[in-house]
């Protein structure tokens, strides 16, 4: 039979249904005509008989002739995902690419399978064209593509774009929630966030379950609710964590420290925090290595050696497993988190049996969801007794705070004047430092009741950018305060902030997550902060540090206590100036500046836990023995304005 005629007859079949007679013409027709419509016909008609795979290989015989077929190698590649086959999807993917720029079907697919591969940043010109999309699939991996940037425009049009197409998605709206907190869209989290209050006070937890467990602390103060947050995690086996600490393991003399952290940079946040305890861990005694997925450019940008803190190993480029593995390669004892569920983390190393002890401490405030975890490290403060029954891990309880502070390498606040930053001279400074995320309407709307209740007082509020300005200044003119009486600034160079700091008279915390770093900073400055009783881990660290330096009285019992006596110290000059007198003096003598008395503790911590581990013990709760009070200064000033050693 003729080729072109049977290829019609062939054809006639097929829209008849008569598939299987389309497919007997085929295969006579396929010996002497490859071209693209035969095999696409086939593929067709493979399709219509069920065999999915066959119509995959077809469609892509007609799709890679010359000149290529988009449209048969689309078919090809969808069938073949479908099938399981992501090797050829990927083969295919890179001769269609551009056609996923403006697809959702194939960026969606292309997304699955480079997200499973650990190969996001390959992804980035997708999240676009998929938030377009028609199908919920569609959207549902666009907010997958999200970068950890808040302020990226195009993160937020993606965001924005998601939450207007399906307002009624938890998802989407937590997203929505999420990037109006960073850019203090307080109007926008009224609204949006209404349903949410409603549905969790009523006991419906959709929202808190979905959510992220490190943003979902900065609307939800209650330690109950945020241990139910497990977005984008997963339970563990039965028996894991008691397989793991049973598995065989080599002590030796030492005890061998593993810290896992994207943060080792002398820049970054914790480090400011950690450094100089790292710099003091007893080497006699303990064996000190970093595992290290740092970002490379922030590392290169100071000229550092890193082997002052231990043994940096890479494990950039790793899967969790091969991460793992490196670690029980060097022997690791005790294995410390320091990111748990925040950016840039890697925690799920922890889920593959890395150590026998496995800790978490400092990155993240409350209890660390889905991991395989034995301890997490706080004090009396932040995680009193009635809350041990929120946390899956034991308590390592450290006497005096849980948070390190590095008094050496910190900068002494230099000389600086009012006039230089833009401050009213006679003017009351009350300051806010803490990130944007943080300010919740509640928090504006008391310090506005005590800019009200107060003369000539100003506040000195941080922004993120211009967009968080202009919302924070319309809610100060809503709520009645004179926009002269909010002064908004930047973030600037760190040894600049460190100076001027003290220009305030008195830094204001937030609620429910309070300063960090932000507060130790302050406090180092000789800046008195007030805060208020905390309900979780997130909102009690204010109180750990205040202890710490020995000023407990600016720990406020509630809400209304916090804004009494934010007006009351704004009207007793004396008392604020003899409160920085007392932070100064305390620097050197009071336990948070103290490297040298946390590093002990710490290292009692590390000791006890092994002592259990090596006696064949489950892993219990720890309270950490303190030492002695100090009587003289651990440390000094020097002229020129660099922490030394005392002798």
């Amino acid at each position: 039979m003729n080729t072109k005629i049977a290829f019609s007859t062939a054809s006639k079949y097929y829209q008849k249904g008569h598939y299987t007679r389309a497919l007997e013409t085929l295969n006579s027709v396929i010996d002497v005509d490859t071209s693209p419509k035969v095999y696409a016909l086939l593929a067709k008609t493979l399709l219509k008989l069920g065999f999915r795979s066959d119509a995959a290989k077809a469609y892509g015989l007609a799709g890679r002739q010359s000149p290529i077929r988009e449209d048969y190698l689309r078919e090809a590649m969808l069938l073949h995902y479908d099938d399981g086959n992501e090797k050829e999807v990927v083969s295919i993917g890179n001769l269609i690419f551009p056609l996923a720029l403006k697809d959702p079907d194939v960026a969606f697919v292309l997304a699955a399978i480079f997200l499973r591969r650990q190969q996001k940043e390959l992804l980035g010109g997708l999240k676009k064209v998929l938030a377009n999309g028609s199908h919920l699939k569609h959207l549902l991996m666009a907010a997958k593509l999200l970068t950890d940037d808040l302020n990226d425009e195009g993160n937020w049009h993606i965001v924005s774009t998601l939450f207007k197409k399906d307002p009624a998605n938890i998802t989407f709206r937590t997203l929505y929630l999420i990037f109006c907190r960073e850019i203090s869209d307080l109007a926008s989290v009224d609204v949006h966030a209404a349903p949410i209050l409603a549905a969790t006070a009523a006991g419906k937890l959709d929202y808190v379950r979905l959510d992220n467990p490190f943003f979902h602390l900065h609307w939800c103060g209650d330690e109950a609710l945020n241990k139910l947050a497990v977005h984008d995690t997963s339970p563990l086996p039965a028996g894991h964590a008691a397989a793991r600490r049973k598995a065989p393991h080599t002590w030796s003399d030492k005890i061998r420290i593993g810290y896992l952290s994207a943060d080792f940079w002398p820049d970054h946040a914790t480090m400011k925090l950690l450094q100089r305890i790292l710099e003091l861990h007893d080497r006699q005694r303990f064996e000190i290595t970093l595992f290290d997925h740092s970002r490379v450019e922030a590392q290169k940008a100071v000229d550092f050696d890193y082997s002052t803190w231990g043994t940096m190993v890479d494990i950039r480029g790793t899967s969790d497993r091969e991460a793992a593995q490196m670690i029980r390669d060097r022997k690791i004892d005790i294995l410390v988190d320091l990111k748990g569920h925040t950016k840039e983390t890697r925690v799920t190393i922890l889920n593959h049996m890395a150590a026998p002890i496995q800790v978490s401490w400092l990155g993240f405030p409350g209890t660390t969801i889905n991991i395989d975890l034995d301890y997490m490290i706080g004090d009396h403060y932040v995680m009193p007794d009635h809350s041990r029954q929120h946390f899956h891990e034991k308590l390592c309880r450290l006497p005096e705070t849980y948070q390190p502070n590095d008094p050496t390498h910190r900068p002494i606040p230099r000389p600086t004047t009012r006039a230089e930053h833009g401050l009213p001279e006679n003017a009351f400074v009350f300051a806010s430092f803490n990130g944007n995320r943080k300010i919740t309407s509640q928090m504006l709307d008391i310090w506005c009741n005590i800019l009200k209740r107060t003369k000539n007082s100003v506040l000195w509020l941080i922004c993120n950018g211009p967009r968080a300005e202009n919302h924070l200044a319309l809610r100060f003119e809503e709520r009645g305060i004179n926009r002269k009486r909010v002064i908004f600034t930047t973030r600037i160079p760190y040894l600049l902030h460190m100076d001027r700091q003290q220009l305030a008279d008195l830094g204001l915390d937030t609620f429910p997550v309070n300063g960090h770093t932000t507060t130790s900073e302050q406090l180092w400055g000789g800046l008195p902060l007030l805060t208020v009783k905390g309900t979780n881990f997130a909102s009690r660290v204010s109180e750990s540090l205040l202890n710490a330096i020995g000023v407990p009285e600016l720990v406020a019992p509630d809400l209304q206590g916090y804004e009494d006596m934010a007006v009351e110290l704004c009207n007793d000059p004396k008392r604020v100036a003899a409160l920085k007198e007392r932070l100064i003096e305390n620097r050197y003598i009071k336990p948070l500046f103290d490297a040298e008395r946390f590093c002990h503790h710490l290292e009692t911590g590390y000791t006890m836990m092994v002592e259990r581990a090596k006696a064949g013990l489950e892993p219990d709760h720890i309270d950490v023995p303190a030492l002695p009070a100090r009587t003289t200064p651990f440390q000094a000033d020097e002229p020129d304005g660099v922490a030394i050693a005392a002798e």
